[in-house]
């Protein structure tokens, strides 16, 4: 392309692509064995900690790309244009920010664009559909602008050809194509592709992407594209979809985890109302009825034993969960830490997060139909990919002839990448013959399928009579996250290699500039299962870090914005950090005391490429209840392309990490979780939610990080802080109690 405006490297982009972290993996993989065999311990660490640095801080972007704007834009013959996003819409509103690059670039009218979510058969890799980790903007952003522009020089070549006039002559806007010296030649792009004769030629090469200060939608506000679908009820979730002639099924569940179904015979639950049949296989039990109600009930009377599984309670798997000894892996490592430590004033404190729960309004769902041959699976699902897998290998077919079909989700956290309840409803469907509607209960989202792992953090830190830092030190163990998955599929290929769970991992690394830094990582796997949950490991990890910068700032009697000042990164990300800070800053009006009876805290976060500065103001009520009454957040992911939906991003992630820091918990008792309800698992109110107020900044010409989940770690760390400024009590484990004064 020979726009430079356009086609200039960003250079704050850091990391590695998918093809450069293959081939390192592949040197890893053979230099880890040369270690083990030659029993070198410092050369398999070594190795360990670029990979685990690849993981944590490269940018792998997803897999091949269609090249065909055939499969991505649809021009129909009613004027509108749909959209072929390549990620579920979970409410996070990527369909619109997805839609609005690709209008961008296509310059289409906003206003007849639609959307349509693609499916496992539609011509999109499925790996491609996965939508996880606040990535789907960054890694699309650029091709789906190169796909856009390429059917507009296409449409633009053909209207030409039709107007008779030269190519150079055409302009293309609001869905249009029009001559520029002569007015009246104008065709929609309806008309072009109805009057096309004979095939498209896609050229190699997309058209020229416009610069920047041409935008006309990105960076603006738009209506969101599902908005009508969702107020008039006409969406779609997983709970509702339907089909002629389905039934529902509902499955029975071990009394612990991991507890086998060793023998298993009808009982009179098929002579219950409504039950079409009980199925009956190897280690599952299920029924299917001709209501949801009566298919749960006659569960009531299955004959059932169960055997083995855990025991395990809640003291067990927090003596379990700690840091310390000697198998831990080095994920971070600058200058001498040990020796460093030793100097100066030791500061250090530990800190816990328990498991919680995902939450999500809407659970588990899934209706699948399988016939000889064919398998149609509609499942609220972040990973269809994962989902006919699984499917697939239940049924004992090729996943070729799996059709997943993403509904919309009530919510994903990362629970909705679970592939369960896919399988059930297949299973279920398979034995009867017809359709089948599986839909977990409240009770069952809580107790089954997996939960946001345990971490304990422990943080170090010496500082001199200066108030300067030495050396900081973090270590931290965590459950299962990205692991969890590979033991589901049978493979322990990174664990293996990696040693650390990248995904716990995350929001464990110093971005100061401290010099000298450590970060060792705990694998603590546990009989209960763990995986995804909404920040992966930034939750606790930045939970951690950055009350402990707090902690270190008082040691060295130095203001919480002038630390983290005082020991910017470098280069690039030290300038998006100080722009963030002074602007959340001037926001909260730090420099002016807060009400009485208030205090306010500051905590930062560098995650998937996205800088956050959040300032939180609160109080202390009734029965030592904290309130927050109000959060500032300055976020920077390069280019905000959709500033209402950016807004809400950070909201809801201020909202949802709010409600884990005072209130949420799951315990486990007897190999089972307890909480049944949210009756014995409450949640942030209404009443309860603070003002928000989201300063965006954009420093690049593109997006290079997600506004889904880098804020979630900071609403923790700025509480803490601020209740510490108000009272002096430290708080390092969630949810949040304060003891009597």
């Amino acid at each position: 392309m020979s726009d430079k405006a356009t086609t200039t490297p960003n250079k704050k982009r850091r990391g590695i692509t998918r093809r450069q972290f293959l081939i390192g993996l592949g040197t890893g993989v053979g230099v880890l064995a040369v270690g083990a065999v030659l029993g070198g311990p410092t050369l398999v660490r070594e190795v360990r900690l670029g990979l685990n640095q690849a993981f944590l801080t490269g940018e792998l972007p997803p897999g091949e790309l269609p090249k065909s704007p055939f499969i991505w834009l649809e021009i129909n013959a009613d004027g509108t244009t749909t959209i072929y996003p390549p990620k579920i819409e979970m409410g996070q509103g990527i369909h619109t920010t997805l839609a609005q690059i690709a209008a961008e670039e296509l310059e289409l009218d906003w206003e007849t664009v639609r959307v349509k979510q693609p499916d496992t058969t539609s011509g999109f890799d499925p790996e491609l559909l996965f939508t996880f980790g606040s990535t789907s903007t960054t890694a699309l952003y650029r091709p789906i602008r190169e796909i856009a522009a390429t059917m507009r020089e296409m449409l633009r070549t053909e209207a030409a050809q039709q107007l008779g006039v030269n190519v150079a002559d055409v302009v293309a806007e609001r869905s249009t194509i029009r001559s520029q010296s002569d007015s009246s030649k104008t065709l929609t792009y309806a008309q072009v592709v109805a009057a096309k004769q004979g095939d498209w030629v896609i050229p190699e090469n997309p058209g020229t992407l416009k610069a920047k200060a041409d935008f006309k939608l990105i960076g603006t506000p738009v209506q969101r594209v599902d908005l009508v679908e969702k107020v008039t009820g006409r969406a779609v979730y997983g709970y509702d979809a339907r089909l002629p002639n389905m039934a529902y099924g509902a499955i029975a569940r071990p009394p612990r985890y991991d507890a086998k179904l060793v023998r298993a015979a009808a009982g009179t639950a098929a002579e219950q109302p409504g039950v079409i049949q009980v199925v009956l296989l190897e280690g599952f039990a299920g029924v299917v009825a001709q209501t949801r109600t009566q298919a749960y009930k006659a569960l009531e009377f299955l004959d059932l034993t169960w055997e083995g599984g855990t025991t395990i309670s809640q003291a067990e798997i927090d003596a379990l969960v700690t840091a310390g000894g000697d198998d831990g892996i080095l994920i971070q490592r600058d200058g001498d830490v040990d020796s460093q430590l030793n100097n100066g004033t030791l500061v250090s404190a530990e800190y816990r997060t328990p498991m919680a729960a995902h939450a999500h309004l809407e659970p588990q769902a899934a209706l699948v139909d399988v016939k000889a041959g064919a398998v149609t699976a509609y499942v609220s699902t972040q990973s269809p990919g994962l989902a006919r897998e699984f499917i697939a290998k239940a049924l004992g077919v090729e996943q070729a002839t799996v059709q997943v079909v993403p509904t919309y989700i009530g919510g994903g956290f990362g629970r909705k990448i679970g592939t369960d309840v896919g399988v059930e409803a297949a299973l279920l469907s398979r034995a009867v013959g017809r359709p089948v509607h599986v839909g977990w209960n409240r009770t069952e989202d809580l107790r089954y399928g997996y939960r946001r792992p345990p971490v304990h953090n422990v943080l170090k830190a010496s500082v001199d009579d200066q108030g300067n830092i030495l050396a900081m030190e973090h270590r931290l163990a965590s459950g299962d996250v990205f692991f969890y998955v590979q033991q589901l599929q049978g493979s322990s290929f990174l664990q293996t290699m990696l040693g650390a769970d990248p995904l716990a991992a995350y929001g464990s690394l110093l971005h100061y500039s401290i010099p000298n830094r450590r970060v060792i990582y705990y694998h603590k796997p546990l009989p209960v299962p763990t995986a995804f949950w909404r920040g992966l490991g930034s939750f606790p990890n930045t939970f951690a870090v950055e009350t402990f910068m707090d902690e270190v700032a008082a040691a060295a009697g130095a203001d919480p914005f002038a630390i983290r000042r005082r020991y910017l990164p470098e280069g690039e990300l030290g300038e998006r950090f100080s722009v963030a800070l002074d602007a959340v800053e001037q926001a909260s009006g730090w420099a002016t005391p807060p009400a009485e009876g208030r205090a306010r805290g500051l905590a930062t976060a560098y995650d998937r490429g996205t800088v956050v500065a959040l300032v939180v103001e609160v109080s202390i009520g009734d029965n030592n209840a904290i309130r927050v009454h109000h959060a500032w957040c300055a976020v920077d992911p390069g280019l905000v392309v959709n500033p209402d939906g950016a807004a809400a991003q950070v909201q809801g992630s201020i909202i949802m990490a709010l409600s884990s820091t005072l209130y949420e918990r799951l315990t486990v008792e007897n190999g089972m979780v307890t909480n049944e309800n949210f009756n014995q698992y409450p949640l942030l109110t209404i009443r309860d939610a603070p003002n928000i107020e989201v300063i965006p900044i954009n420093s690049s010409d593109e997006p290079v990080g997600g506004l889904g989940e880098p804020v979630i770690g900071t609403i923790p760390a700025a509480v803490s802080n601020a209740v510490f400024a108000l009272n002096g009590q430290r708080l390092r484990e969630m949810p949040f109690r304060l003891t009597e004064t």
